[in-house]
């Protein structure tokens, strides 16, 4: 499908990476990774041209079309979320509106013999041909599927997208991708936004697509579930293996020492060599034997070993003040966005130097108490903070707070204060920003490099209390270790929200799971807390969820049951003749197209013909409402 060879791109003279080459072939579905900035999504972009490369060449089979999931995103305002998915198919929608057009203009004229007449029946078969081979019967329905399985409600439909986050426009925009007919996926970051059941769902969905996919994440997990090949850059070369992450990460560690048994056995030889030269060199019976030695050491090929990239940011977080015992105190809490009920009547007591997690599946309020605890949010109820408690907050957003048009140096430099403005550059060297990547423009950083600088920005203010929200997304697997090694060693309070299991384990000794407005509190890690649940992930969790809901299910009264499956039998009745409706009206065109003059001079031919569509109109709104009905 793609050809890439050769390919170098630079940035002020310094190769981000040089003459690469690998092959992209349907079925591979390829893991991409690296450290923030190694130039993950520098090579997505290159490969839909979104920027020019310095050299190379990216040939692709003729009428590949390629979908990227981009970082950032721009809808059109005014748009509901149907709508914006509809985009997808641009084509299906064109030629809805040349349906139309030309059903309009049939229902109004009346030249019935007429050659424009003629040719407006023409169209109409060519073009509903067309809209059928192109699936326009279908694609309503595979819309909400789609959007259901990214976690939207029918609910949701209808309301206009700039009323959502940017983590649900970012699950429109990846609705849209799905949904059209390409051949090869570029996926960057897709699980950032996604709770843990959509998560699972798009894992299932790429497991199936038939074309080449390329992702871009630092989820270990979803990384081994969906890809069968990795692709790592570093330090400006490309490490391509046909495994899955951790298999990948298992093998290269095993041919690195494989090279470096070589390289070492290697070495000895040499130097054995040159100590025969040196001997051999002075004495004239031995000269040519030196001179052999010498030639074969010129010719020898080098042994080297791959290199990793091994600088990790170096993350302290200092405590600013001993606060008093309580950290605070949280009585009858409750939040509502407008009919959405999210926390219903929350008690809860941090206390000094505990360690926190808040956990459960998105919707069910762990940002909203987080955001509640440090102020952002108002609520019912009461919240009191404790003595001298000085709160840190990093929000799952965090990055998007930062002002493209400022440098990094500006960045922290504006955030400082009289204290700490002379070690802005010591913080920043600590996570990574050296030299003149500190004059780098913000605009141009990748979404590990703006969470890195986020951190960086966020010690420069004072604080006892650390509550964090999703601090891991964008950020690669090296800093995500660093990261929580920073939290291991921090001695205040950490109030943690997280889906990642493997960034918890060993973080924190109390976890809250939220559920139904409510908090489950378990005295323990995250280990102890999976352990409770009977699971070993959380994935495992959203499963069981789901059993159990089947089980509540079949407890319902035999009126429901009964009602149930009076709703299904009327739905696959109405399945049933709006087929058979499909199919004549299909006949009819197909009539009109042979035989014109005959068919229309059938008695009443025009009015029976509108009066089928309209009966499958009506079908299909009756569908509709059945499924409606039955999902309710």
């Amino acid at each position: 499908m793609l050809n890439i060879h050769n390919l170098s791109v630079s940035f002020g003279g310094e190769y981000l990476f040089e003459e690469i080459s690998f092959r992209l072939n349907g079925g591979d579905r390829v893991g991409l990774i690296g450290k923030n900035g190694a130039g993950k999504s520098t090579l997505l972009k290159l490969l839909t041209k979104d920027m020019p490369l310095d050299s190379g060449i990216i040939a692709m089979e003729k009428d590949v079309k390629i979908g990227f999931l981009r970082q950032d995103i721009d809808f059109e305002q005014g748009r509901t979320v149907l709508e914006e998915s509809y985009q997808a198919f641009e084509e299906i929608k064109k030629l809805e509106r040349q349906l139309d057009d030309i059903n309009h203009q049939l229902a109004e004229r009346t030249d019935y013999e007429s050659e424009g007449y003629n040719q407006l029946i023409i169209d109409l078969s060519d073009i509903t041909h067309r809209y059928e081979i192109l699936g326009g019967y279908n694609y309503q329905g595979d819309t909400e599927k789609v959007l259901l399985g990214l976690g939207f409600k029918r609910g949701d439909f209808e309301k206009k997208t700039d009323t959502f986050s940017g983590g649900w426009r970012m699950r429109i925009e990846l609705a849209k991708l799905l949904l059209q007919d390409n051949d090869v996926l570029l996926l960057d970051e897709p699980t950032n936004h996604l709770d843990i059941e959509s998560i699972i769902w798009l894992e299932q969905f790429l497991k199936n697509f038939n074309g080449a996919v390329v992702i871009v994440s630092h989820d270990k997990m979803f990384l081994d579930n969906v890809t069968n090949r990795t692709v790592e850059i570093s330090l400006g070369r490309i490490y391509d293996y046909n495994k899955p992450y951790s298999q990948f990460l298992k093998l290269r560690g095993e041919i690195q020492e494989q090279q470096l048994n070589a390289q070492k056995n290697q070495e000895k030889e040499i130097q054995q060599a040159e100590r025969l030269i040196e001997k051999f060199r002075a004495k004239s019976t031995k000269a040519s034997m030196a001179q052999s030695l010498i030639k074969k050491l010129d010719k020898m090929e080098r042994i080297e070993v791959d290199e990793d990239d091994n600088a990790v940011m170096n993350v302290r977080f200092p405590v600013s003040v001993t606060p008093g015992k309580i950290i605070a105190e949280i009585d009858d809490v409750s939040k509502s966005y407008g009919d959405n009920h999210v926390l219903d009547s929350i008690d809860l007591l941090v206390e000094r130097d505990s360690k926190t997690a808040f956990v459960g599946q998105n919707g069910q309020g762990k940002s909203t108490l987080a955001k509640i605890i440090v102020g952002e949010l108002d609520y019912e109820g009461h919240l009191k903070l404790g003595h001298n408690v000085q709160v840190g907050y990093f929000a799952q957003n965090q990055a998007e707070y930062l002002d493209g048009s400022k440098t990094v140096l500006d960045t922290m430099i504006d955030a400082a204060n009289e204290k700490n403005r002379s070690k802005v550059r010591d913080i920043l060297g600590s996570f990574l920003f050296r030299g003149d990547e500190v004059e780098k423009y913000v605009k141009v950083l990748s979404g590990g490099e703006r969470n890195r600088l986020a951190l960086a920005k966020m010690l420069l203010q004072p604080f006892n209390v650390l509550v964090m929200d999703e601090p891991t997304n964008h950020l690669d697997i090296k800093s995500k270790n660093v990261l929580k090694q920073a939290l291991q060693n921090f001695e205040g309070t950490l109030i943690l929200v997280s889906h990642d299991r493997d960034f918890l384990q060993g973080l924190t000794n109390k976890v809250y799971e939220f559920r139904d407005k409510r908090l489950k509190e378990y005295l323990g890690d995250i280990d102890y807390y999976l352990e409770q649940r009977k699971a070993e992930d959380f994935r495992a969790i959203e499963k069981k969820e789901k059993v159990v809901d089947k089980k509540n299910n079949s407890t319902n009264s035999y009126q429901d049951e009964k009602r149930s499956k009076s709703l299904k039998n009327k739905l696959s009745s109405v399945e049933s003749k709006i087929s058979q409706m499909e199919k004549e009206i299909a006949e009819i065109d197909h009539q009109l197209l042979m035989n014109y003059d005959e068919t229309i001079a059938k008695p009443n031919f025009f009015d029976s013909y509108q009066k089928k569509k309209k009966e499958l109109e009506q079908l299909m709104q009756r569908w509709e409402e059945i499924t409606l009905e039955l999902e309710s």
